[in-house]
């Protein structure tokens, strides 16, 4: 098996499209309670980042944006571009 062979195997493609393109962008939506005690945001964040990671890709670029509902909770939009590791 040759280099190209096992890289072409290795999963280092975005979960999302499919595609093994250099660039990957993904968004998470995360909620914070408003009465109560935190939530995992954390754990999930981690878990997104480290699952591109394996893929071969490092973190870029994260911005993130949000919303508040008085019902419910407040909404976080986490977009993190993932770049390649070539």
């Amino acid at each position: 098996m040759s280099f190209s062979d096992k890289h072409e195997d290795e999963p280092s493609f975005s979960k999302t499209s499919g595609e093994n393109y250099h660039y990957v962008v993904l968004q998470v939506t995360l909620r914070e309670k408003f009465l109560g005690n935190g939530t995992n945001n954390l754990y999930e964040l981690e878990q997104v980042i480290n699952e591109q990671a394996q893929k071969g890709y490092r973190l870029h670029t994260i911005t993130t944006s949000g919303s508040f509902d008085l019902v419910s909770s407040q909404r976080i939009h986490a977009t993190m571009v993932f770049e390649r590791i070539v």
